[in-house]
Protein backbone atom coordinates (compact mmCIF):
# COMPACT_ATOMS: atom_id res chain seq x y z
CA UNK A 1 0.00 0.00 0.00
CA UNK A 2 2.76 2.33 0.53
CA UNK A 3 3.88 2.61 -2.90
CA UNK A 4 0.46 3.36 -3.78
CA UNK A 5 -0.14 6.10 -1.39
CA UNK A 6 3.30 7.41 -2.38
CA UNK A 7 2.15 7.47 -6.28
CA UNK A 8 -1.20 8.88 -4.60
CA UNK A 9 0.91 11.87 -2.91
CA UNK A 10 2.79 13.10 -6.12
CA UNK A 11 0.01 12.19 -8.64
CA UNK A 12 -2.21 15.04 -6.52
CA UNK A 13 0.89 17.24 -6.14
CA UNK A 14 1.51 17.05 -9.87
CA UNK A 15 -2.23 17.57 -10.61
CA UNK A 16 -2.30 20.84 -9.26
CA UNK A 17 0.89 21.72 -10.57
CA UNK A 18 -0.76 20.76 -14.78
CA UNK A 19 -3.87 22.64 -13.61
CA UNK A 20 -1.83 25.56 -12.67
CA UNK A 21 -0.23 24.67 -16.26
CA UNK A 22 -3.32 24.86 -18.17
CA UNK A 23 -4.17 27.99 -16.36
CA UNK A 24 -0.59 29.59 -17.63
CA UNK A 25 -1.25 27.80 -21.71
CA UNK A 26 -4.76 29.39 -21.67
CA UNK A 27 -3.48 32.53 -20.85
CA UNK A 28 -0.44 32.05 -23.29
CA UNK A 29 -2.64 31.15 -26.24
CA UNK A 30 -5.37 34.01 -25.46
CA UNK A 31 -2.68 37.04 -25.13
CA UNK A 32 -0.31 35.76 -28.18
CA UNK A 33 -2.06 33.26 -29.63
CA UNK A 34 0.12 31.57 -32.64
CA UNK A 35 2.70 33.14 -34.47
CA UNK A 36 6.95 34.04 -35.25
CA UNK A 37 6.87 35.32 -31.56
CA UNK A 38 5.59 32.33 -29.70
CA UNK A 39 7.22 30.19 -32.03
CA UNK A 40 10.67 31.51 -30.63
CA UNK A 41 9.87 31.33 -27.20
CA UNK A 42 9.01 27.54 -27.90
CA UNK A 43 12.16 26.87 -29.79
CA UNK A 44 13.96 28.95 -26.95
CA UNK A 45 12.79 27.31 -23.67
CA UNK A 46 13.10 23.80 -25.53
CA UNK A 47 17.26 23.96 -25.20
CA UNK A 48 17.45 24.32 -21.72
CA UNK A 49 14.40 22.36 -20.89
CA UNK A 50 15.89 19.61 -22.96
CA UNK A 51 19.38 19.59 -21.01
CA UNK A 52 17.15 19.71 -17.57
CA UNK A 53 17.08 16.53 -18.62
CA UNK A 54 20.42 15.69 -18.40
CA UNK A 55 21.12 17.81 -15.64
CA UNK A 56 18.25 17.64 -13.68
CA UNK A 57 15.66 14.90 -13.19
CA UNK A 58 16.47 12.44 -16.08
CA UNK A 59 20.03 11.57 -16.42
CA UNK A 60 21.18 12.86 -13.25
CA UNK A 61 18.52 11.83 -10.97
CA UNK A 62 18.92 7.88 -12.64
CA UNK A 63 22.63 7.67 -11.87
CA UNK A 64 22.12 10.00 -8.27
CA UNK A 65 18.77 8.13 -6.37
CA UNK A 66 20.53 4.57 -7.09
CA UNK A 67 23.83 5.57 -5.45
CA UNK A 68 22.20 7.37 -2.67
CA UNK A 69 19.81 5.58 -1.89
CA UNK A 70 22.23 2.38 -1.67
CA UNK A 71 24.77 5.09 0.62
CA UNK A 72 21.42 5.75 2.74
CA UNK A 73 20.62 2.01 2.99
CA UNK A 74 24.51 1.20 4.54
CA UNK A 75 23.24 3.61 6.96
CA UNK A 76 26.64 5.52 7.26
CA UNK A 77 25.78 9.07 7.68
CA UNK A 78 29.05 10.83 7.45
CA UNK A 79 29.86 8.95 4.31
CA UNK A 80 26.68 10.18 2.87
CA UNK A 81 26.81 13.63 3.24
CA UNK A 82 30.36 13.42 2.37
CA UNK A 83 28.96 12.10 -1.28
CA UNK A 84 26.21 14.89 -1.16
CA UNK A 85 28.40 17.69 -0.72
CA UNK A 86 30.50 16.42 -3.27
CA UNK A 87 28.08 16.00 -5.97
CA UNK A 88 26.33 19.08 -5.02
CA UNK A 89 29.39 21.01 -5.64
CA UNK A 90 30.73 18.72 -9.03
CA UNK A 91 26.90 19.59 -10.32
CA UNK A 92 27.07 23.16 -9.65
CA UNK A 93 30.46 24.01 -11.55
CA UNK A 94 29.30 21.77 -14.51
CA UNK A 95 25.53 23.24 -14.72
CA UNK A 96 27.30 26.80 -14.45
CA UNK A 97 29.67 26.16 -17.35
CA UNK A 98 27.27 25.01 -19.59
CA UNK A 99 25.01 27.79 -18.65
CA UNK A 100 27.42 30.33 -19.81
CA UNK A 101 28.84 28.65 -22.52
CA UNK A 102 25.21 27.95 -23.63
CA UNK A 103 24.34 32.06 -23.23
CA UNK A 104 27.14 32.72 -24.91
CA UNK A 105 26.64 30.88 -27.99
CA UNK A 106 22.82 31.55 -28.39
CA UNK A 107 22.81 32.71 -31.95
CA UNK A 108 24.77 29.55 -32.79
CA UNK A 109 22.73 26.75 -30.81
CA UNK A 110 19.78 28.46 -32.53
CA UNK A 111 21.34 27.79 -36.29
CA UNK A 112 21.52 24.38 -35.24
CA UNK A 113 18.20 24.02 -33.60
CA UNK A 114 16.30 25.33 -36.19
CA UNK A 115 17.68 26.16 -38.82
CA UNK A 116 14.30 27.68 -40.50
CA UNK A 117 14.84 30.82 -38.59
CA UNK A 118 17.96 31.53 -40.67
CA UNK A 119 15.51 32.53 -43.34
CA UNK A 120 14.23 35.32 -41.10
CA UNK A 121 16.84 37.59 -39.63
CA UNK A 122 13.75 39.19 -37.04
CA UNK A 123 12.66 35.63 -36.06
CA UNK A 124 16.48 34.31 -35.38
CA UNK A 125 17.30 37.45 -33.33
CA UNK A 126 14.46 37.16 -30.84
CA UNK A 127 14.96 33.16 -30.40
CA UNK A 128 18.56 33.56 -29.50
CA UNK A 129 17.83 36.57 -26.80
CA UNK A 130 14.98 34.67 -25.55
CA UNK A 131 17.89 31.95 -25.19
CA UNK A 132 19.96 33.95 -23.16
CA UNK A 133 17.31 34.84 -20.99
CA UNK A 134 15.82 31.36 -19.77
CA UNK A 135 19.33 29.66 -19.91
CA UNK A 136 20.12 30.24 -16.34
CA UNK A 137 16.84 28.19 -15.58
CA UNK A 138 19.06 25.42 -16.38
CA UNK A 139 21.18 26.31 -13.19
CA UNK A 140 18.71 26.42 -10.63
CA UNK A 141 16.07 23.96 -11.61
CA UNK A 142 19.69 21.14 -12.09
CA UNK A 143 19.97 22.12 -7.93
CA UNK A 144 16.13 21.82 -7.12
CA UNK A 145 16.40 18.13 -9.30
CA UNK A 146 19.35 17.08 -6.64
CA UNK A 147 17.05 18.53 -3.53
CA UNK A 148 14.12 16.41 -5.04
CA UNK A 149 16.12 13.16 -5.18
CA UNK A 150 17.37 13.40 -1.88
CA UNK A 151 13.75 14.07 -0.88
CA UNK A 152 12.53 10.85 -2.63
CA UNK A 153 15.21 8.70 -1.36
CA UNK A 154 13.73 9.27 2.05
CA UNK A 155 10.02 9.28 0.72
CA UNK A 156 8.91 12.44 1.19
CA UNK A 157 7.30 13.12 -2.79
CA UNK A 158 4.93 15.89 -2.15
CA UNK A 159 6.89 19.05 -1.36
CA UNK A 160 9.41 18.39 -4.81
CA UNK A 161 5.97 17.66 -6.84
CA UNK A 162 4.73 20.85 -5.74
CA UNK A 163 7.64 22.65 -6.81
CA UNK A 164 6.36 23.38 -10.59
CA UNK A 165 2.75 24.61 -9.62
CA UNK A 166 5.33 27.84 -8.80
CA UNK A 167 7.04 27.58 -11.89
CA UNK A 168 3.88 27.92 -14.08
CA UNK A 169 1.99 30.68 -11.24
CA UNK A 170 5.86 32.63 -12.04
CA UNK A 171 5.45 32.49 -15.77
CA UNK A 172 1.80 33.37 -15.38
CA UNK A 173 2.25 36.43 -13.08
CA UNK A 174 5.21 37.72 -15.66
CA UNK A 175 2.66 37.54 -18.53
CA UNK A 176 0.13 39.48 -16.30
CA UNK A 177 2.75 42.10 -15.41
CA UNK A 178 5.49 42.48 -18.22
CA UNK A 179 3.80 41.58 -21.36
CA UNK A 180 2.67 45.22 -21.74
CA UNK A 181 6.30 46.60 -21.06
CA UNK A 182 7.91 44.23 -23.56
CA UNK A 183 9.15 45.48 -27.36
CA UNK A 184 7.85 42.11 -27.91
CA UNK A 185 5.10 41.28 -25.51
CA UNK A 186 5.72 37.40 -25.59
CA UNK A 187 9.62 38.10 -24.40
CA UNK A 188 7.60 38.26 -21.26
CA UNK A 189 7.43 34.13 -21.36
CA UNK A 190 10.90 33.64 -21.28
CA UNK A 191 11.35 36.38 -18.41
CA UNK A 192 8.80 34.14 -16.74
CA UNK A 193 11.33 30.95 -16.98
CA UNK A 194 14.04 32.64 -15.26
CA UNK A 195 12.37 33.69 -12.47
CA UNK A 196 10.60 30.54 -11.95
CA UNK A 197 14.00 28.82 -11.96
CA UNK A 198 15.03 30.96 -9.13
CA UNK A 199 11.53 31.13 -7.51
CA UNK A 200 11.73 26.75 -7.43
CA UNK A 201 15.49 26.83 -5.68
CA UNK A 202 14.34 28.65 -2.99
CA UNK A 203 11.20 26.84 -2.21
CA UNK A 204 12.76 23.65 -2.10
CA UNK A 205 17.18 24.02 -1.45
CA UNK A 206 16.09 24.81 2.08
CA UNK A 207 13.85 21.79 2.59
CA UNK A 208 17.16 19.31 3.08
CA UNK A 209 17.80 21.28 6.35
CA UNK A 210 15.22 19.62 8.14
CA UNK A 211 16.83 16.27 6.94
CA UNK A 212 20.31 17.85 8.75
CA UNK A 213 21.47 16.99 4.91
CA UNK A 214 21.79 20.63 3.33
CA UNK A 215 25.24 20.36 0.82
CA UNK A 216 28.46 22.47 1.44
CA UNK A 217 29.36 22.36 -2.01
CA UNK A 218 32.93 20.81 -2.36
CA UNK A 219 34.84 20.34 -5.99
CA UNK A 220 36.55 17.43 -6.31
CA UNK A 221 35.73 15.70 -9.75
CA UNK A 222 38.30 12.74 -8.59
CA UNK A 223 36.07 11.88 -5.43
CA UNK A 224 34.73 8.47 -6.02
CA UNK A 225 31.25 9.38 -5.73
CA UNK A 226 31.20 11.89 -8.39
CA UNK A 227 33.01 9.84 -11.21
CA UNK A 228 30.53 6.76 -10.02
CA UNK A 229 27.36 9.47 -10.62
CA UNK A 230 29.07 10.90 -13.77
CA UNK A 231 30.26 7.30 -14.91
CA UNK A 232 26.36 6.10 -14.55
CA UNK A 233 25.22 9.29 -16.26
CA UNK A 234 27.07 9.05 -19.57
CA UNK A 235 24.95 6.18 -21.09
CA UNK A 236 21.86 8.04 -20.00
CA UNK A 237 22.27 11.08 -21.38
CA UNK A 238 20.25 9.44 -24.40
CA UNK A 239 18.29 7.19 -22.66
CA UNK A 240 16.47 9.30 -20.20
CA UNK A 241 15.40 12.31 -22.36
CA UNK A 242 13.99 9.91 -25.68
CA UNK A 243 10.86 11.97 -25.52
CA UNK A 244 12.77 15.35 -25.33
CA UNK A 245 15.01 13.88 -28.05
CA UNK A 246 12.58 13.24 -30.21
CA UNK A 247 11.13 16.86 -29.53
CA UNK A 248 13.88 18.38 -30.44
CA UNK A 249 14.26 16.58 -34.05
CA UNK A 250 10.84 17.66 -34.32
CA UNK A 251 12.04 21.44 -33.78
CA UNK A 252 14.18 21.07 -36.30
CA UNK A 253 12.13 20.06 -39.04
CA UNK A 254 9.39 22.44 -37.59
CA UNK A 255 11.49 25.49 -37.96
CA UNK A 256 10.81 24.35 -41.60
CA UNK A 257 7.31 24.68 -41.64
CA UNK A 258 4.55 27.43 -41.69
CA UNK A 259 4.88 29.69 -38.67
CA UNK A 260 2.78 28.69 -35.79
CA UNK A 261 4.19 24.84 -36.08
CA UNK A 262 6.02 25.43 -33.38
CA UNK A 263 3.19 26.89 -30.96
CA UNK A 264 1.28 24.13 -32.78
CA UNK A 265 3.17 21.17 -31.14
CA UNK A 266 3.98 22.72 -28.06
CA UNK A 267 0.21 23.02 -27.26
CA UNK A 268 -0.48 19.02 -28.30
CA UNK A 269 3.08 18.02 -26.22
CA UNK A 270 1.22 19.89 -23.03
CA UNK A 271 -2.06 17.87 -23.13
CA UNK A 272 0.04 15.04 -23.93
CA UNK A 273 1.92 15.77 -21.03
CA UNK A 274 -0.82 15.68 -18.45
CA UNK A 275 -1.39 12.10 -18.05
CA UNK A 276 2.76 11.25 -18.38
CA UNK A 277 3.44 13.83 -15.78
CA UNK A 278 0.29 12.86 -13.41
CA UNK A 279 0.82 9.09 -13.74
CA UNK A 280 3.92 8.09 -15.55
CA UNK A 281 6.32 10.33 -13.94
CA UNK A 282 4.98 9.86 -10.55
CA UNK A 283 5.29 5.95 -10.81
CA UNK A 284 8.74 6.29 -12.28
CA UNK A 285 9.75 8.85 -9.57
CA UNK A 286 8.47 6.74 -7.08
CA UNK A 287 9.58 3.37 -8.09
CA UNK A 288 13.42 3.77 -9.05
CA UNK A 289 14.04 4.68 -4.60
CA UNK A 290 12.07 1.09 -3.96
CA UNK A 291 13.40 -0.85 -7.06
CA UNK A 292 16.84 0.56 -6.21
CA UNK A 293 16.46 -0.66 -2.37
CA UNK A 294 15.10 -4.00 -3.39
CA UNK A 295 18.26 -4.58 -5.76
CA UNK A 296 20.60 -3.14 -2.39
CA UNK A 297 18.88 -5.83 -0.59
CA UNK A 298 19.09 -8.32 -3.31
CA UNK A 299 15.97 -8.95 -2.73
CA UNK A 300 15.27 -10.21 -6.65
CA UNK A 301 11.57 -11.46 -5.85
CA UNK A 302 10.51 -8.27 -4.29
CA UNK A 303 11.98 -6.09 -7.58
CA UNK A 304 10.17 -8.26 -10.13
CA UNK A 305 7.13 -8.05 -7.94
CA UNK A 306 6.98 -4.10 -8.03
CA UNK A 307 7.69 -3.88 -11.43
CA UNK A 308 4.90 -6.02 -12.53
CA UNK A 309 2.35 -4.30 -10.07
CA UNK A 310 3.88 -0.86 -11.81
CA UNK A 311 3.48 -1.86 -15.33
CA UNK A 312 -0.14 -3.09 -14.97
CA UNK A 313 -1.15 0.27 -13.45
CA UNK A 314 0.65 2.54 -15.73
CA UNK A 315 -1.07 0.33 -18.52
CA UNK A 316 -4.68 0.87 -16.42
CA UNK A 317 -4.31 4.94 -16.67
CA UNK A 318 -2.43 5.13 -20.14
CA UNK A 319 -4.37 3.08 -22.81
CA UNK A 320 -7.86 5.15 -21.92
CA UNK A 321 -5.78 8.50 -21.37
CA UNK A 322 -4.61 8.04 -25.07
CA UNK A 323 -7.16 6.59 -26.38
CA UNK A 324 -9.66 10.08 -24.89
CA UNK A 325 -7.26 12.32 -26.06
CA UNK A 326 -7.10 10.97 -29.40
CA UNK A 327 -11.13 10.88 -30.06
CA UNK A 328 -11.86 13.83 -27.90
CA UNK A 329 -8.85 15.97 -29.48
CA UNK A 330 -10.78 18.60 -31.48
CA UNK A 331 -13.21 19.43 -28.32
CA UNK A 332 -10.49 19.48 -26.16
CA UNK A 333 -8.13 21.99 -27.81
CA UNK A 334 -11.28 24.42 -29.13
CA UNK A 335 -11.88 24.44 -25.51
CA UNK A 336 -8.89 24.96 -23.43
CA UNK A 337 -6.97 27.15 -25.92
CA UNK A 338 -9.55 28.40 -28.45
CA UNK A 339 -10.05 32.57 -27.40
CA UNK A 340 -8.75 35.44 -28.11
CA UNK A 341 -5.87 35.27 -29.87
CA UNK A 342 -5.56 31.76 -30.54
CA UNK A 343 -8.09 31.03 -34.15
CA UNK A 344 -9.80 28.33 -35.06
CA UNK A 345 -7.32 27.26 -37.38
CA UNK A 346 -4.78 27.16 -34.75
CA UNK A 347 -7.06 25.08 -32.80
CA UNK A 348 -7.73 22.78 -35.72
CA UNK A 349 -3.97 22.87 -36.18
CA UNK A 350 -3.34 21.74 -32.69
CA UNK A 351 -5.91 19.32 -32.40
CA UNK A 352 -4.33 17.21 -35.75
CA UNK A 353 -0.86 17.05 -33.76
CA UNK A 354 -2.01 15.95 -30.46
CA UNK A 355 -4.52 13.14 -32.12
CA UNK A 356 -1.21 11.96 -33.70
CA UNK A 357 0.80 12.27 -30.93
CA UNK A 358 -1.55 10.79 -28.30
CA UNK A 359 -0.77 7.50 -29.57
CA UNK A 360 2.66 6.94 -27.99
CA UNK A 361 1.66 7.71 -24.74
CA UNK A 362 0.80 4.19 -23.77
CA UNK A 363 4.55 3.94 -24.95
CA UNK A 364 5.57 7.34 -23.06
CA UNK A 365 4.00 5.86 -19.62
CA UNK A 366 5.25 2.55 -19.87
CA UNK A 367 9.29 3.89 -20.56
CA UNK A 368 9.01 6.16 -17.44
CA UNK A 369 8.72 2.22 -15.44
CA UNK A 370 10.85 0.82 -17.35
CA UNK A 371 13.66 2.45 -17.74
CA UNK A 372 14.05 2.57 -13.65
CA UNK A 373 14.45 -0.91 -13.47
CA UNK A 374 17.44 -0.70 -15.21
CA UNK A 375 19.05 2.10 -13.79
CA UNK A 376 17.71 0.28 -10.10
CA UNK A 377 20.78 -1.71 -10.91
CA UNK A 378 22.99 0.92 -12.12
CA UNK A 379 22.21 -0.51 -15.57
CA UNK A 380 22.09 2.81 -17.86
CA UNK A 381 23.54 1.51 -20.92
CA UNK A 382 20.89 -1.01 -21.98
CA UNK A 383 18.56 2.20 -21.67
CA UNK A 384 21.15 3.52 -23.40
CA UNK A 385 21.26 1.11 -26.63
CA UNK A 386 17.17 1.21 -26.59
CA UNK A 387 16.77 5.41 -26.59
CA UNK A 388 19.82 5.52 -29.68
CA UNK A 389 17.14 2.66 -31.93
CA UNK A 390 14.01 5.07 -30.96
CA UNK A 391 15.83 8.50 -31.72
CA UNK A 392 16.69 6.91 -34.80
CA UNK A 393 13.11 5.56 -35.52
CA UNK A 394 11.94 8.46 -35.21
CA UNK A 395 14.54 10.69 -37.30
CA UNK A 396 13.34 8.23 -40.40
CA UNK A 397 9.79 8.23 -39.56
CA UNK A 398 9.91 11.78 -39.86
CA UNK A 399 11.44 12.40 -42.94
CA UNK A 400 9.09 9.69 -44.07
CA UNK A 401 6.18 11.43 -42.85
CA UNK A 402 6.88 15.57 -42.95
CA UNK A 403 9.37 15.43 -45.43
CA UNK A 404 5.80 14.55 -48.55
CA UNK A 405 3.77 17.11 -46.75
CA UNK A 406 6.44 19.64 -46.44
CA UNK A 407 7.30 19.41 -50.13
CA UNK A 408 3.66 19.55 -51.16
CA UNK A 409 2.83 22.74 -48.83
CA UNK A 410 0.04 20.70 -47.51
CA UNK A 411 -1.99 22.00 -44.44
CA UNK A 412 -0.92 20.23 -41.17
CA UNK A 413 2.53 19.13 -42.15
CA UNK A 414 3.59 19.24 -38.46
CA UNK A 415 1.29 16.28 -37.33
CA UNK A 416 3.61 14.05 -39.07
CA UNK A 417 6.19 14.92 -37.11
CA UNK A 418 3.79 14.45 -33.96
CA UNK A 419 3.04 11.32 -35.53
CA UNK A 420 6.75 10.09 -36.31
CA UNK A 421 7.10 11.23 -32.26
CA UNK A 422 3.69 9.04 -31.33
CA UNK A 423 4.68 6.14 -32.82
CA UNK A 424 8.81 6.23 -32.04
CA UNK A 425 7.87 6.76 -28.49
CA UNK A 426 6.35 2.73 -29.23
CA UNK A 427 9.33 1.29 -29.53
CA UNK A 428 10.76 2.23 -26.63
CA UNK A 429 9.24 0.76 -23.80
CA UNK A 430 9.15 -2.79 -26.41
CA UNK A 431 12.72 -2.35 -26.42
CA UNK A 432 13.23 -2.25 -22.81
CA UNK A 433 10.37 -4.84 -21.88
CA UNK A 434 12.84 -7.46 -24.31
CA UNK A 435 15.91 -6.61 -22.43
CA UNK A 436 14.18 -7.15 -19.10
CA UNK A 437 13.62 -10.86 -20.50
CA UNK A 438 15.85 -11.54 -22.16
CA UNK A 439 17.95 -10.57 -18.66
CA UNK A 440 15.86 -12.53 -16.60
CA UNK A 441 15.50 -9.68 -14.76
CA UNK A 442 11.40 -9.92 -14.91
CA UNK A 443 9.15 -12.77 -14.90
CA UNK A 444 5.21 -11.48 -15.36
CA UNK A 445 3.15 -12.51 -12.78
CA UNK A 446 -0.07 -14.67 -13.37
CA UNK A 447 -3.34 -13.16 -14.57
CA UNK A 448 -1.91 -10.45 -17.26
CA UNK A 449 -4.28 -12.07 -19.74
CA UNK A 450 -7.31 -11.29 -17.85
CA UNK A 451 -5.68 -8.16 -17.13
CA UNK A 452 -5.46 -7.46 -20.88
CA UNK A 453 -8.61 -8.66 -21.82
CA UNK A 454 -10.00 -6.56 -19.51
CA UNK A 455 -8.64 -2.80 -20.64
CA UNK A 456 -9.08 -4.28 -24.27
CA UNK A 457 -12.97 -4.88 -22.95
CA UNK A 458 -13.35 -1.14 -21.25
CA UNK A 459 -11.33 0.88 -23.87
CA UNK A 460 -13.20 -0.59 -26.61
CA UNK A 461 -16.97 0.68 -24.62
CA UNK A 462 -15.18 3.75 -23.75
CA UNK A 463 -14.48 4.60 -27.28
CA UNK A 464 -17.51 3.79 -28.61
CA UNK A 465 -19.63 5.59 -26.18
CA UNK A 466 -16.86 8.75 -26.99
CA UNK A 467 -18.08 8.64 -30.77
CA UNK A 468 -21.63 7.71 -30.22
CA UNK A 469 -21.58 10.57 -28.02
CA UNK A 470 -19.36 13.17 -30.44
CA UNK A 471 -22.45 15.51 -31.07
CA UNK A 472 -24.56 15.01 -28.55
CA UNK A 473 -25.21 17.76 -26.20
CA UNK A 474 -26.62 15.96 -23.48
CA UNK A 475 -30.52 18.14 -23.80
CA UNK A 476 -28.67 20.40 -21.95
CA UNK A 477 -28.87 23.31 -25.16
CA UNK A 478 -25.24 23.77 -24.44
CA UNK A 479 -24.02 26.99 -26.13
CA UNK A 480 -21.18 29.40 -25.78
CA UNK A 481 -17.83 29.09 -23.82
CA UNK A 482 -19.79 27.60 -20.70
CA UNK A 483 -21.47 25.16 -23.36
CA UNK A 484 -18.30 23.81 -24.44
CA UNK A 485 -17.07 23.00 -20.92
CA UNK A 486 -19.72 21.35 -19.72
CA UNK A 487 -20.24 19.07 -22.87
CA UNK A 488 -16.45 18.06 -22.68
CA UNK A 489 -16.58 17.62 -18.80
CA UNK A 490 -19.79 15.41 -19.54
CA UNK A 491 -17.75 13.43 -22.55
CA UNK A 492 -14.87 12.83 -20.33
CA UNK A 493 -17.01 11.84 -17.68
CA UNK A 494 -19.03 9.24 -19.54
CA UNK A 495 -15.87 7.92 -21.39
CA UNK A 496 -14.35 7.48 -17.87
CA UNK A 497 -17.59 6.30 -16.14
CA UNK A 498 -17.85 3.62 -19.12
CA UNK A 499 -14.21 2.89 -18.73
CA UNK A 500 -14.80 2.26 -14.51
CA UNK A 501 -17.81 0.59 -15.31
CA UNK A 502 -16.88 -2.11 -17.75
CA UNK A 503 -13.30 -3.12 -15.57
CA UNK A 504 -15.26 -3.08 -12.59
CA UNK A 505 -18.33 -5.38 -14.30
CA UNK A 506 -15.20 -7.60 -15.59
CA UNK A 507 -14.08 -8.25 -11.70
CA UNK A 508 -11.59 -5.71 -11.86
CA UNK A 509 -11.44 -4.22 -7.71
CA UNK A 510 -9.66 -0.73 -6.32
CA UNK A 511 -8.14 -3.65 -4.11
CA UNK A 512 -6.33 -4.48 -6.85
CA UNK A 513 -4.17 -1.39 -6.72
CA UNK A 514 -2.57 -2.21 -3.68
CA UNK A 515 0.94 -3.13 -3.22
CA UNK A 516 3.96 -3.02 -0.82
Amino acid sequence: MRLLRSTAVFSAATLLSRLAGFGRDVLQAALFGANSATDAFTIAYRIPNYLRRIFAEGSFASAFVPTFTALKEQGDEVALKDFLDHVAGALCAVVLLVTGLGMLAAPLIVGLIAPGTLAEPAKFALTAEMLRIVFPYLFFISLVALAGGVLNSFGRFGLPALTPVLHNLAVIAAMLLLAGHMDVPAKALAWGVFAAGIAQFLLLWPALARLRLLPRLRLDLRHEGVRRVFKLMLPTLFSSSVAQINLIVGTIFASLLATGSQTWLWYSDRLVELPLGVFGVALGTVILPHLSGRFAQSDGEGYGRALDWALRTVLLIALPAGLGLLLLAEPIVSTVYGRGAFTALDAQMAALSLMAMSIGIPGFMASKVLAPAFYARQDTRTPMRAALWTVGCNVGLTIALATPLWLYEAPGAHAGIALATGLAGLLNPWLLWRALRRQGLYQPLPGWARHGLRLGLACAVMAAALLLSRDFDFGLGLRGELGRWLGLVLQVGLGAACYGGTLLACGWRPRDLRFG
